[in-house]
């Protein structure tokens, strides 16, 4: 089958960063399924990957999580799908990813796609999407009052692929007064477009501005991106006993100075159920199954932007520079193979 791979960590400039490859079709087993994929989107993740994981001499590491596609064969304990279904999901980091024709996932991971959307449409949530839920509504828990405040969540970074999705989610309880971030005119549209109530610019410094709104302090922060150049701010704006969040990688984090205001701190990475095997790994195909209806009742939106082309290592190598620019906004797709 076709893929796209690396035996070394490159820079993306460099062609051998992401090569064209043939390999074994997989077999599944268990309760896998193997997915004929028919559009992937690229997350920040793969180019950390791609970086940082080199697989042993003489092998090929396939990046790729997100996916969308036709289930092809199932092991023989699987449960709740058949040949034929069609699915999406955001996989498991622990194994080979989904920048190839075909691809093992296990069903617990995965759900039903949304009737509503093509393949490219559908490519474009499960990562974003499972890390928004986990975060907003797993660790954050924003259904959960923080006494005597306004129930607001400031999401840095709403105009990203998590950030589109986590605006969206946050607006579901009804209540909740959405906050985001963004530094340019397209962007504060899109964040507008996807629910915020109010969009700040995070290239300015975030509490005098969050003091400027009458929503009070948020005493939720969910922090996408950059959280270390605005931890400053996010100790002065948040509210005592506030939840704060993030998902990024600062290369050091002080949290002492939330001591004062009792403010709990919480990471998420949608990964960690399936490369622990935690007990509640089947919670991801649930959200992804629950998401689909969502979708299909019009009440969230996928945030595919771009459709790069298809799934092959230049598209490939063309949209990580893009994501190591920093400058997208919502999902980027590859859809098919070339012929």
């Amino acid at each position: 089958m076709r893929a796209v791979g690396y035996q070394k960590s490159l820079p993306v400039t460099d062609e051998n960063s992401l090569v064209d490859i043939e390999l074994p079709c997989p077999e599944a087993t268990g309760r896998d399924l193997l997915v004929q994929v028919k559009a992937v989107s690229v997350n920040p993740v793969d180019t950390k990957v791609r970086m940082r994981a080199t697989p042993p001499p003489g092998e090929w590491k396939v990046l790729g999580w997100d996916a969308a596609g036709i289930v092809t064969a199932t092991g023989p304990d699987v449960r709740r799908f058949k040949v034929g279904d069609y699915v999406y999901y955001a996989g498991d980091i622990t194994r080979q990813g989904t920048n190839a024709e075909y691809h093992l996932v296990d069903e617990r991971l995965t759900g039903h796609k949304p009737q509503s959307l093509s393949w490219a449409q559908a490519a474009a949530i499960p990562l974003t999407v499972l890390t928004a839920w986990e975060m907003l509504f797993d660790r954050l828990d924003i259904t959960r009052a923080v006494p005597g405040m306004t129930p607001a969540v400031l999401i840095i970074g709403a105009a990203g692929g998590v950030g589109s999705m986590a605006t969206q989610l946050a607006r579901r309880p009804g209540n909740v007064i959405v906050i985001g971030t963004a530094s340019r005119p397209e962007t504060k549209a899109w964040a507008e477009d996807l629910g915020a109530t109010h969009v700040i610019d995070h290239s300015r410094p975030l509490a005098p501005q969050i003091e400027a709104l009458p929503t009070g302090a948020p005493p939720f922060v969910f922090s996408t991106t950059q959280t270390d150049k605005h931890l400053d701010d996010i100790v002065r704006l948040i509210a005592p006993q506030g939840r704060f969040g993030l998902i990024d990688d600062p290369p050091s984090l002080d949290i002492m100075p939330f001591k004062q205001k009792s403010i709990s701190t919480h990471w998420e990475l949608m990964y960690t159920r399936s490369a622990f095997r935690t007990a509640d790994m089947g919670r991801q195909g649930e959200i992804l199954e629950e998401v689909a209806s969502l979708v299909d009742a019009g009440v969230i939106r996928t945030t595919l932007t771009q459709v790069a082309g298809p799934v092959n290592a230049a598209t490939l190598r063309r949209v990580h520079d893009l994501l190591e620019s920093g400058a997208t906004k919502g999902k980027i797709v590859l859809e098919g193979f070339p012929d």
